[in-house]
């Protein structure tokens, strides 16, 4: 694949997280992107193109912040937009539609009470609506029986699930962002209660409130910033929409491999560069499904992949080194694409990756993203 006009991330910003009921997402989002601004040092009239997701509006957020770029857009809440997001802006800057992209999310979740799930819930666009008279109306539910066919078919156990949740944990530990800080042993894993078996407590993510922010820009404008540069050196994107697709019968392996090539090929790396891995960890089990599809072990591996520690910080594939969506907080991918950023610049101090070049985000859905992140523009 040809190489297109090189894009870097040159500001990130967040939010604390947490139960933060005097802010509405409005605000979650303005309070991230003053911190991007700050972190690269630009201003509000650098901007000449927005996106927002999850916060209400575009127009209104556009009010708050003083805006009228000459790009906006405004994308559905559910988790995958994030890499849509990430490959949208990198897509529109190469095609010279803007120069300078913010990418803003808001999200009050927790203080407005939501569930996902729940006989009043449609479960995001409504795609399991077939499913929700017979009670499935959750993510939850759906991943547990995901879970439970993946341990039939290559006996996966409750233990190497719980190895995901208890190494994120002790990542966040490092993490003084992480909303949940202290360790858990596999004992306590077992003791927390199910929630959809054979999901425990600790296999769910944190609804939480938070905001993060995201600021795209050529590569060589990205020089003159503040802040060194990580370049947005690949991404693909893969689909499983048609018919009956979730839950899906070979886990979103298809779209996984064919989102992955994209992003490897554009890339110009493979697996043996990547130091670090942000995987889109809405439930354990995901981080399974999602080892084996963007290829980092076999078909069926990935419990005992897990369990031989190569996750963890100081192994070979150090994953959602900020605690991700399991201990940090669930902001819906954004927030370990913030960490990819972090790592490739190495400011991620107790919990850095050492010499950390490259860093892959990875999130297994219906709509499959995959990022790579660098430190040199090729």
């Amino acid at each position: 694949m040809a190489r297109a006009q090189c894009v870097a991330v040159v500001g990130v910003g967040h939010t604390r997280y947490g139960k933060l009921p005097q802010y509405d997402a409005y605000e979650l989002g303005f309070w991230a992107l003053k911190e991007a601004l700050a972190d690269c040092g630009l201003g509000f009239e650098d901007i000449d193109g927005l996106i927002v997701n999850r916060i209400p509006d575009y127009q209104r957020f556009c009010e708050i912040a003083g805006l009228s770029p000459a790009y906006v857009n405004i994308t559905p809440g559910q988790g995958r937009f994030s890499g849509i997001c990430i490959e949208t802006a990198a897509a529109l800057i190469q095609g010279g539609l803007a120069t300078t992209i913010a990418l803003v999310y808001g999200n009050n979740g927790r203080s407005g009470g939501d569930r996902y799930g729940g006989a009043g819930d449609t479960y995001g666009s409504g795609g399991g609506g077939q499913w929700f008279a017979y009670g499935m109306t959750s993510p939850g539910a759906f991943h547990a029986l995901m879970a439970r066919r993946h341990m039939e078919l290559y006996g996966t156990t409750a233990d190497q699930l719980g190895t995901v949740a208890k190494t994120f944990r002790e990542h966040a530990a490092l993490n003084p962002a992480a909303v949940m800080r202290n360790p858990f042993t596999l004992t306590d894993y077992h003791a927390s209660r199910f929630i959809c078996e054979p999901l425990h407590l600790l296999d769910y993510c944190l609804i939480n409130d938070g905001g993060v922010a995201l600021i795209l820009t050529s590569g060589e404008r990205a020089r003159d910033l503040a802040q060194p540069p990580v370049h947005v050196r690949g991404y693909g994107m893969a689909t499983a929409l048609a018919g009956s697709s979730f839950p899906p019968d070979d886990f979103w392996r298809a779209p996984m491999r064919a989102a992955a090539a994209k992003s490897f090929d554009m890339a110009q790396v493979d697996r043996g560069d990547i130091s670090a891995l942000m995987i889109y960890d809405n439930f354990t089990p995901t981080v399974l499904f999602s080892l084996e599809g963007f290829g980092y072990c076999g078909e069926g591996e990935s419990g005992a992949f897990v369990s031989e520690g190569h996750l963890a910080l100081g192994a070979r594939y150090a994953a959602n080194t900020s605690g991700g969506h399991l201990s940090e907080s669930y902001m819906q991918g954004w927030a370990l694409n913030l960490e990819a950023v972090l790592q490739v610049r190495g400011a991620c101090g107790g919990r850095q990756v050492q010499d950390c070049a490259f860093a892959h985000y990875m999130a297994a859905a219906p709509v499959v993203t995959s990022i790579i992140y660098g430190r040199d523009a090729s």
